[in-house]
Order: structure tokens, then C-alpha cells, then sequence
């Protein structure tokens, strides 16, 4: 009976050590010399996403105004050519467009990025969105109407609305005057 005894126990460890395992992962088919497909790696990240406006776009003089319902929009559009008077300029700047941004009278350098959703910013830093930005609404290459993203300066600034200014000398500036 000892000899039974000492037979049976290699036995009963390797059943032992077999159940054990099947409290962890299941071994795939590949561990048994099946032909389980290897896993996939992830797929490579797209491009990154485009701003539908480049800094040279928007570079030069604007007629501004702002307004803070859709319906006034038109008005605010006449108000901004008539403000090419005393221009808001753009200039270019070392990441992208030398700009105001809220709240200071210092010239800013500004970025121009986009969103994975597809949105275009104005604004500083790299990620797009940020609170000190404005979400550029619609650019026709005349008419800019850009809109801050921080819902405290929108509502103080309203939506910005810049109306392409004619160069100086060229027949659509307005010409002044001469007093005698």
C-alpha cells in the first residue's frame, strides 16, 4: 500500500498544479502550437490636425466691432468697415500672429492651432481651447468673426467681428480732406 501511495502522489501534483492554472488567463492557442493571429499593434496617430487659417491669412489692417446677438451681426459688419479709419492691426509674429488679447494693452504673440474636432484657436499656448483663446467662427478672407472661448470674456467682449481694411493709396481707402 505504500507503493500505491507514493505512485499516486506525482499524480495528484500535477493535477494540482493543472487546476491551479486554470484560476489564471487561459494559455492562447499559440502556447499550444495552435494558430492564434498575433496580437495587432495600434495603429499609427494621423496627421495632426490642420487650422483651416494660416498667420499670413489674417496678417495686416482690420476695421473691428463686436456684437453680442446673431441678429446684429449685419450692423456690426458696417461698424467694422467704417473703423478702418484708425485700423486694428495684426501683425506677424515668431510663433504665429502678433495680436491684443483681453484685458491688456500689451501686443501678444499668438498661436494658430486646431482642435481634433476640427476647430480653429487664436490664442497663446500650444493646446488649443484654452480659456485665453477665441474660436475662429468663420474667414472668408475678408471677414474674420472669431468668438472667446472663456464664456466670463465673451460675455464682456462679445463676438469679435474684423472686416479686411483696403491698403492706404488704393481707391476703396477713404481719402481725407485737405483744409486750406
Amino acid at each position: 500500500m505504500a507503493g500505491s501511495m507514493l505512485r499516486l502522489t506525482p499524480a495528484l501534483v500535477a493535477a494540482g498544479l493543472m487546476l491551479a492554472g486554470c484560476s489564471g488567463s487561459m494559455p492562447s492557442l499559440s502556447s499550444f502550437g495552435g494558430d492564434a493571429p498575433p496580437p495587432q499593434p495600434a495603429p499609427p496617430p494621423g496627421p495632426p490636425p490642420r487650422a483651416s487659417i494660416a498667420p499670413d491669412d489674417i496678417v495686416g489692417r482690420w476695421g473691428i466691432a463686436s456684437f453680442h446677438r446673431p441678429e446684429d451681426q449685419a450692423r456690426t459688419e458696417v461698424a467694422a468697415r467704417n473703423g478702418c479709419t484708425q485700423p486694428y492691426v495684426i501683425n506677424r509674429g515668431s510663433a504665429g500672429v502678433a495680436m491684443l488679447g483681453h484685458d491688456s494693452p500689451q501686443v501678444t504673440d499668438m498661436i494658430i492651432k486646431a482642435s481634433a474636432d476640427g476647430r480653429t484657436y487664436v490664442g497663446p499656448g500650444p493646446e488649443p481651447g484654452g480659456a485665453d483663446d477665441r474660436e475662429v467662427v468663420s474667414f472668408d478672407g475678408r471677414v474674420l468673426i472669431l468668438k472667446w472661448v472663456d464664456p466670463e470674456v465673451a460675455g464682456r467682449y462679445g463676438t469679435m467681428l474684423l472686416v479686411r481694411c483696403s491698403a492706404p493709396g488704393t481707391p476703396h481707402a477713404k481719402k481725407k480732406k485737405k483744409t486750406t
